[in-house]
């Protein structure tokens, strides 16, 4: 199905994170053999195809002038298996449902994005997904067994783990020198190709989990699952600066936590209900009996006695759901900000080494202050792994400028850490111009060898991971004077699914 209707174009046009490009197409493939035809057809006429599922996704990827390739609706079929512990998931399937459908055998998919509710498992694999639970359990790559593929030459390819690196793209003794030398050593990071994990692995699964659509379209992927534990336990804990919360981070971080999240005031101004503090670290332990739950929690609130200036325990779930609403409070909160102010996703996934978190963090703060944007910041404090919300008001004289001097402010700040521009979300369109700075010449030609290897006609999401010519952060936004423009009950119903999160919602149904 190609649609090149206006309105459904327009429909396409935005996804979850600040961009608006209006596509050429729009196809809903609802078999593997659409998406071989489509491909193909592609292929003859060297047009752009951007492989997308529910829209969620924070940094570009899944907008693009080419055609839309929409895969959250035809991929639907799911499998569960608990005696190998596995379950098949076509492309369309949310981290929700694969874990509904896991949970009467006692199993579940660890890795948590915030966004499981929309999430798709085609979305998922494309960025290397990743959420509160990855401190303990790491982002989903760990966790995909195979992959079944459309490559761009319209090859249909069942990739799994543990055979092999493929006949693409393989690394030479000098090659995995220059890789060890210059990845980043953070915790998390989805910034362009995994040639960290792939040198160490030597496994294909690993090269394409995280290529964000740009190797190959992803049409099921086979998850592997893991016991639900049976207890659990947690805390709030509330400090008064930047510099003991690191140091309680790397503490609890040796506790072995299952989460350990971060609000700082920039956003818990936004709650009433949040305690008054500089900034509050969500914890949870997820151990085999409720007593070991338990007492990593006192073990915890004993450790940090002399730093904490507030502490609130839960022992049980329910207990814990209470402690964690302040969470779940802040994304409405932010939605109810005055029309002329707009959360935009311009430096939101930024990951530093532990150490450097409370650094990241005060820079941050500065950084904005500076440039006159409000922010709110959360995130994944076990991993050094922070979001931000960049808040400006789309009024205000040189706000587009403000926004453009943050990004390059916090990049030079990320490359002065030692992180990396994505923890999670990906690189998209938004990041892709400053990959070069974190890894060298070098290693973005090896990045150009990849895409080459697998799509040498650069059809599968171009300026993605690999810049346009013309790259620009802050080109093609979707708020102020420069904006495409679009049906208005389309940009209202658009800005609606944005601020309640309704990313499932059928893109079709917003141009009727």
């Amino acid at each position: 199905m190609l649609v090149t209707d206006a309105r459904v174009r327009a429909a396409y046009a935005e996804g979850a994170g600040i961009y608006r490009i209006l596509p050429a197409a729009v196809a809903i493939p609802e078999s593997q053999d659409d998406v071989v035809t489509l491909v193909r057809q592609a292929a003859e006429s060297h047009v752009a195809l951007i492989p997308r599922g529910a829209g969620s996704g924070m940094p570009g990827g899944n907008v693009g002038n080419g055609v839309i390739v929409d895969l959250s609706t035809g991929f639907s079929d799911l499998v569960v298996d608990p005696h190998s512990r596995s379950a098949r998931a076509g492309a369309s399937v949310t981290w929700a449902e694969v874990n509904d459908a896991a949970k009467p055998y006692g199993l579940r998919l660890p890795p948590d994005p915030s966004s499981g509710a929309f999430a798709t498992s085609g979305g998922m694999v494309a960025t290397n997904a990743a959420g509160p639970r990855t401190v303990r359990y790491g982002s989903v790559r760990g966790w995909v067994e195979a992959l079944e593929v459309v490559e761009a030459d319209g090859r249909v390819r069942t990739v799994r783990r543990g055979e092999g690196s493929g006949e693409r793209f393989t690394l030479t003794p000098d090659t995995r020198h220059l890789i060890s030398d210059r990845f980043p050593r953070t915790r998390k990071n989805s910034s362009g190709y995994a040639l960290d994990r792939f040198a160490q692995t030597g496994d294909e699964v690993d090269l394409l989990v995280g290529s964000e659509g740009t190797l190959a379209i992803v049409t099921e992927v086979h998850w592997s699952l893991d016991p639900i534990p049976p207890d659990i336990a947690g805390a709030a804990l509330g400090f008064a600066d930047l510099e003991t919360m690191t140091e309680a981070v790397l503490y609890l971080v040796s506790l072995k936590p299952s989460a350990l999240e971060l609000l700082d005031e920039s956003l818990l101004q936004f709650v009433p209900e949040a305690p008054r503090v500089a900034c509050l670290l969500l914890v949870e332990f997820e151990r085999e009996t409720g007593a070991a739950a338990r007492g990593v929690v006192g073990d915890a609130v004993r450790g940090l006695k002399h730093s904490v200036i507030h502490v609130q325990t839960a022992v049980n779930r329910a207990g814990l759901e209470q402690l964690w609403s302040v969470r779940r409070l802040a994304s409405p909160a932010l939605a109810r900000l005055p029309p002329t102010q707009r959360s935009l996703q311009v430096i939101e996934d930024g990951c530093v080494p532990l150490a450097a978190l409370g650094t990241y963090i005060a820079g941050l703060r500065a950084a904005a202050d500076r440039r006159g944007i409000p922010v709110a910041i959360f995130g994944h404090a076990g991993d050094g792994h922070v979001h931000v919300n960049a808040l400006p008001d789309t009024t205000r004289d040189g706000w587009r400028e403000a926004i453009q001097g943050l990004f390059d402010d916090v990049t030079d700040l990320l490359l002065r850490l030692g992180g990396v521009p994505s923890g999670e979300h990906g690189v998209g369109r938004l990041r892709a111009g400053i990959l070069e700075r974190f890894y060298g010449a070098d290693v973005m030609q090896l990045f150009r060898e990849v895409k080459r290897a697998y799509d040498p006609l650069s059809i599968l999401n171009p300026g993605v991971i690999i810049p346009a010519t013309d790259w620009s952060p802050v080109a093609a936004l979707k708020v102020g004077a420069g904006a495409a423009a679009i049906p208005e009950d389309i940009a209202t119903r658009l800005r609606e699914v944005e601020r309640s999160a309704a990313w499932a919602t059928p893109k079709l149904e917003l141009a009727h």
